[in-house]
Order: structure tokens, then sequence, then C-alpha cells
């Protein structure tokens, strides 16, 4: 590890820049974790993640297991903010740290403090597996997680980077953790006798790979049972001996598409891949010919499948009608399944933009939304969210938070789609009446909205912002023409030092 490059990201800490940071764990010998990054999760045209921090998705991941122990390395504030988030969503678990400062980190001891740490914790009684994520400064610094033993006492440890400049969303890095630890379970079944999964598949599985609401697995698994198909535990798995479950399984459903490593994985354990999810009519038949055919189901049997469940979700669309438009936006991957579900129960989508790259196990998606005249943004940033929001005027916005405070701002009904949206089934029948009740219950407040725009008109903005307030501040142009001098000078002063 390079003195010189480590000490330079000591001193500036997570604050230097990704430019910075990039070049010093390239510096570091971090390339090859990189360069896989880049080729995995592709960047889009903002520089830095719009979303939370990109740790929380492997951090999530590991917390949601079972027997499974999380040790963060990082700076203080970033592991302080991972956890106060992880709490907020409701995780019970205690979550390790290894704290370092600048001369640990430059003088190689973090990685020392950190074995320490984890042979401490890996204790066969407790815990299958450990999980050590280096943050962004240890990660630009070098600090070789892939140095630590493989297993202690039988209990496997997972090192990996989860830096902020080198993995775009935290939806993406869900699938950093989840496709190191099905790498590692591939190779123990490969090797030989492996766990007891604590569900039994009997016959041939579906393993969907996605964080999906808990309701929906089930009700998939009564859509595939005419053709003698029935589902794996989930990936990202809730605990470790189920992953080899899933890789038993006979297709892989990238109800999720973005999940790029852990697909290599299941293609490595020779499983077909298929991409879309059974939302609406038109979905629900292409997704069972699709895993069908992939699991060379006889065709009669995949008509039987659709012939029950179709006519089942055709009522549930003609009972919960969607008549309103919706621009749809979000960073959790199921972006485009929810446009199409809206559009198959009658609702108006001009846009749908995910943070989330575009991968081949979204094209059918993709494809099926362009053809009925919607924009399809990928990677997309929050100015292009906003800007299709403004132009479109949507009955309701589907968002992120800081989409939502403009859309109310506007007066425009709006929901955070992660706790409102993937909060709710998706798939089937109950996908469909899930999403018109919340389409009803935002759009139902369109003409409040309206009226609390115009009663608070002027109110909060910037003249006449704050407390105490009976009418406009004065203005004191002079001061602020003095003001704008100064700054002028100082500009021009730090111009002359540059050259």
């Amino acid at each position: 590890m390079s003195a010189t490059v480590t000490d330079k990201v000591a001193d500036g800490g997570c604050h230097g820049g990704r430019e910075t940071m990039l070049a010093a764990a390239h510096a570091a010998g971090k390339s090859d974790t990189l360069d896989r990054y880049a080729a995995d999760y592709p960047r889009g045209p903002h520089d830095q993640p719009q979303s939370m921090c990109p740790a929380f998705g492997a951090l999530r991941v590991g917390l949601r297991m079972r027997r499974v122990a999380t040790i963060l390395s990082g700076s203080a504030c970033c592991v302080y903010g991972l956890t106060f988030t992880s709490h907020f969503y409701g995780a019970k678990r205690t979550v390790g740290y290894v704290p370092f400062n600048s001369e640990s980190l430059v003088r190689g001891q973090l990685f020392e403090d950190i074995r320490d740490a984890v042979f401490e914790i890996a204790r066969p009684e407790d815990y299958d597996a450990v999980v050590v994520i280096n943050l962004c400064v240890p990660t630009a610094s070098g600090v070789p997680l892939d140095l630590l033993p493989k297993q202690i006492e039988g209990v496997r440890i997972i090192g990996i980077d989860v830096p902020g400049f080198g993995v775009p969303t935290h939806a993406e890095a869900k699938d950093v953790l989840a496709g190191a630890m099905l790498r590692t379970a591939r190779l123990e079944a490969e090797a030989g006798p492996v766990a007891r999964p604590r569900q039994m598949i009997v016959g041939d599985a579906v393993a969907l790979l996605g964080e999906l609401f808990p309701g929906d697995p089930p009700g998939v698994a009564a859509m595939l049972a005419p053709m003698g198909l029935t589902v794996a535990p989930q990936c990202p798995a809730r605990e470790w001996r189920d992953m080899y479950a899933a890789l038993d399984c006979a297709v892989v459903a990238a109800v999720h598409p973005f999940y790029t490593a852990s697909i290599r994985e299941f293609q490595a354990a020779g499983r077909p891949v298929v991409g879309s999810a059974p939302v609406g009519v038109d979905g629900t038949a292409a997704w069972l010919d699709a895993v069908g055919q992939a699991a060379n189901v006889a065709a009669a049997k995949i008509d039987a499948a659709k012939a029950r469940i179709l006519p089942v979700i055709e009522a549930a669309i003609a009972a919960n009608p969607i008549k309103a438009r919706v621009t749809v936006s979000g960073y959790e991957g199921s972006e485009l399944l929810v446009a199409r579900l809206l559009i198959e129960a009658g609702a108006e989508v001009p846009y749908v933009g995910t943070a989330c790259p575009r991968t081949e196990w979204s094209d059918p998606d993709r494809e099926w939304l362009q053809a009925r005249g919607t924009h399809v943004q990928y990677r997309a940033s929050l100015e292009q969210d906003m800007a299709a929001m403004r132009s479109e005027k949507p009955d309701l916005a589907l968002g992120t938070t800081p989409l939502v405070q403009k859309a109310k701002e506007m007066g425009l009904p709006a929901a955070y789609f992660t706790n409102i949206v993937s909060a709710r089934p998706l798939l089937g029948a109950a996908g469909v009446a899930s999403l018109a009740g919340i389409v009803a219950a935002q759009t139902r407040g369109k003409a409040r909205f309206a009226q609390m725009v115009e009663f608070f008109e002027g109110v909060g903005v910037p003249d006449a912002a704050g407390y105490g307030w009976t009418g406009v501040p004065d203005l004191h142009p002079d001061a602020r023409a003095k003001a704008r001098k100064l700054r002028e000078a100082r500009a021009k002063a730090a111009e002359a030092v540059g050259t």
C-alpha cells in the first residue's frame, strides 16, 4: 500500500472527490475490483449516487440474514449514518465497526485490527458467516480484505469493497454482497456435501432474484403449480443454507434485473435466466411462457397455468381500473414493472426513470413500454425525473423523497416509491388491487393540494423564510453590492495564485 496515496486519502477523507478516491484506489491495488464494478454497474450521467450511500444495500442484505454478522470499516461519520439508516429500516441487529485514524490507516494497522475483530466474532455456535465491508476510505487506501482467512472454525469470512465512487447505487450494492455469497456457496456445493437447506425443494423450482414483498413469492408459487414447478428460496437469501437450494433451481427469474454478479454465479452453475415478472395480463403470460420454455415444460402445462391465472388477473384489472396520468421514478429496480402494471390497468405512463442500469434482463419490459409510448430512462438523474414531472404534469408522481417534495410544492399528488409502492404486492392479481389502491388514495387529494398551495403562497420562500417576520425584510442593496465585490475579488486572487 502506497504511503503517499494513503496519506492523501487519510487527510482528505471521503470528501476528497470521486476522481481523487478512484485514482488512490487504483494506485493502492484495487484496480481489479473497480474494473469489475465498472463492467457490472456502468455509471450514468451523474458522478455520485443521488440516493443513499450505496453501502447501505450490502449492509441491508447482511442484516436480513440469520446467523450472519456484519462489520463495517470506514469513516466514523459514514458508519454512524449507515447504522442509523439500518435501524430506521427495522434492523434489530448489532453492526460491528473497526475504527481507525490517519496513523493506523497509513501504517497498515487497520487491516490487523479488522483481522483481530473477525477472529473475535467468528464463533460457529453463533454465526455461519461474517461479512466485512470496506467503505470509501479503506477501499481507496487499499485495505486488502482478500487477505483475510476464507473461514475460521467453519465460519465463512466474506470481505467486500463497497465504495461510493465505485458502486453507483445502493440497489447494486445488494448484488455485490449477494453475488459474493452465492459464489462461496456455489464453490462449496461443487466441492462436496453441504448443509441441508431449511426448505427442501421437491421437483424443479424457480429462484426469484430480488428483494420482493413477502406475499409475492407464495403467489408466484401458485401460478407455477400447474406447470409442475415451485419456488426456490429467494435471493438475496435469508439464511446461508438457503443459497444451496436456490442454486439447485431449474430457472432463475431476474425480477430485479440489475443483479449482474448474482446472475453470473447462477449461470456458472448452469442455470438459465429469464427477465421481467408476472405483472398484468401481458406480462404474466409472457413470463410464464419464458419460464416454462427455460424449464422444458410441455406447452400444454404452460397453457394450463395461463388458463388458471390470466382470467383472475383480468378480473382484478376490471374491478380496479386506474384512470390517471402517472410518472414513475425510483432506485429500487422494479420501476419498469410498476409502469407496466399501471398501463395494463388503464393508466397513462409517459415517463419511467430508474437509477439502475439497462441490462438484457430488463429488455422485455423496456420494449413493451416503449411500444406504448413510454419514455424509459435508465440511470436517471434527479434532474431528469424532475424535468419529466414538470413537463408531463401527471395526476400522480411516484418517485424519490426530493421529487415527492418538489411535486407537493407544485400542488401535485406524489408518493415515495420505496415506502409506498415497494412495501406492497406487485405480482399477479394482488399487485393490481394494491397499485390501484395507491393511485386512488393519492390522487383523491389533488384538490386539497391545490388549496394548500394557494393558501400558503409565498410562505417559507427565501425572503419570507424564518420565524418572527410580520412582513418582507428590508432589502439592503449596498450591503449586497459590497459582498458581491468581495466575492469577485477573492475569485480573482485565487485565479492569480493558480497561474
